[in-house]
């Protein structure tokens, strides 16, 4: 159960969060200044301090100075009156995680604190080498004895003490993101800050301000200055996942910290010297995405220095009894083993999941199990399609798509059977994209603005 320490000098804050979080299955800590809230996190493990700025004694921002020096890899969520805001925001450049106003936005507050407690985990759960011995209890581990293994552990190795780009391919489940950590772990920026973003999953309109903060007034509602992940991460290892997804307009200024080594906040024109590892990691082929001009050529070669590829599980079966034993032993109470007959099932299956579907199965699997050991009956396997079928798919209908759109060119784009053709198209991507339209332009191989123009002009986009 992870601490959270509240730093405050009134006893009422303490009350509201110890109310706000009751639920939250945390453990709460109170201190009533910056003295005492140093002394309390020397006597045991704290995973998130929340402080106020102004207190009696130690201000908070010069306590958040002693605790980064003392703690790097604890996050610490500043707590700010309106009055202050500047102040915390300054606390930013010294390492603080983010700040939240007072009066708290309750919802805003939690998705914080959750978000904080996750990197507070990925910082400080060690990823640990099978050479290195005990990762499933000290920390995670990274499995597999297989030849493809082997080859990713020394390339890990090599390249953690350095401060090169490494870029990580795989499909996705393959633990793209637990070998960054382990690369992180065994560094020597390992006492600073290691912060995860996900390409595919903040609005390209919000991206560049995470990643490079902004100026107030920079756009309608920056209010204030914001400082963003890379001037949080100063010193440490920045993780950028799914690269491919980043817009094009992002990517060119991504190159110019790569470069330059430093960049501009949103709406500002000052320039800011940055100090930050890049580890990165995508589930497409990067190069086809350079030759449809998806991805800049210049930035796939600064990002392409040390490459290291993860296998498919399909492609390491000869894993896949070390990787049941070990999340036996990680979710494990009653269940002590596996029958043959259950593990050949799992033997025999494509796993288009990866080593995380095999890790949900077998999580269901111990969960729902009828006895010490689990038999075939346990075991819920997917029947989706594998990940080269669908990439295959996606490429046939971004081939005919480029196809209908030619005829239309050429056609005058008024032919009633090529609309029903594109039509279709369009159906059959968002049917296979569940709706979502990023992944549904992605494989038609056009932007979102086009696919959004197409899905009004066909209906689709109230009855896809």
């Amino acid at each position: 159960m992870p601490t959270i320490m509240i730093v405050d000098d009134e006893k009422d804050v303490h009350y509201s969060f110890e109310r706000l979080l009751s639920s939250q299955n945390v453990r709460v800590l109170c201190a009533a200044s910056g003295e005492e809230a140093l002394a309390k996190m020397e006597r045991g493990s704290i995973d998130l301090v929340l402080m106020d700025v102004r207190m009696g004694g130690l201000s908070g921002l010069e306590t958040l100075q002693k605790m980064k020096e003392r703690y790097p890899k604890v996050p610490v969520i500043i707590m700010t009156a309106y009055g202050t805001t500047d102040t915390a925001i300054e606390s930013m450049k010294y390492g603080a995680f983010d700040y939240v106003q007072k009066p708290f936005e309750i919802p805003k507050l939690k998705a914080m604190i959750q978000n904080a407690l996750e990197v507070s985990r990925r910082m400080r759960e060690v990823v640990l080498l099978p050479s290195a011995g005990g990762g499933e209890k000290r920390g995670q581990a990274i499995i597999g004895n297989s030849q493809a293994m082997q080859e990713i552990y020394k390339r890990i190795g090599q390249v953690a003490p350095t401060d090169a780009m490494v870029l990580l391919t795989g499909e996705r489940g393959t633990g793209k993101e637990l070998v960054a950590r382990a690369i992180y772990h065994h560094s020597r920026r390992s006492n600073k800050p290691y912060l995860p973003i996900n390409c595919a999953a903040i609005p390209m309109e919000l991206l560049e301000s995470e990643l490079f903060g902004y100026e107030r007034g920079a756009f309608t509602g920056a209010y204030h200055r914001r400082i963003g992940k890379l001037e949080q991460c100063q010193g440490g290892t920045l993780f950028l996942d799914e690269i491919g997804d980043m817009p094009l307009a992002t990517q060119a200024k991504l190159l110019r910290v790569l470069q330059d080594k430093t960049f501009e906040r949103l709406g500002g024109d000052e320039r800011i010297q940055v100090d930050v590892r890049f580890i990165v990691a995508t589930n497409k082929e990067l190069e086809r995405l350079v030759q449809e001009g998806r991805f800049r050529a210049d930035l796939y070669d600064r990002l392409n220095v040390v490459r290291i590829h993860l296998p498919p599980l399909r492609e390491r079966k000869e894993d896949i009894p070390l990787l049941v034993e070990y999340f036996l032993r990680r979710f494990g109470n009653k269940v002590r083993g596996i029958s043959r007959r259950a593990l050949n099932l799992l033997m025999e299956h494509d796993w288009p999941g990866n080593v995380r579907e095999l890790q949900n199965v077998i999580e269901r699997a111990v969960i729902l199990a009828r006895s010490e050991t689990l038999d075939e009956r346990d075991i819920e396997l997917s029947s989706r399609e594998s990940p080269r079928d669908s990439e295959a798919q996606a490429r046939k209908l971004q081939d005919h798509m480029r196809a209908i759109f030619q005829m239309g060119k050429t056609m005058g784009g008024g032919l009633n059977l090529l609309r029903e053709m594109e039509r279709e198209f369009i159906r059959q991507a968002l049917e296979e994209s569940r709706g979502n339209q990023s992944q549904a332009a992605r494989i038609l191989g056009i932007n979102r603005n086009t696919l959004r123009n197409k899905m009004k002009a066909y209906g689709l986009d109230k009855n896809p």
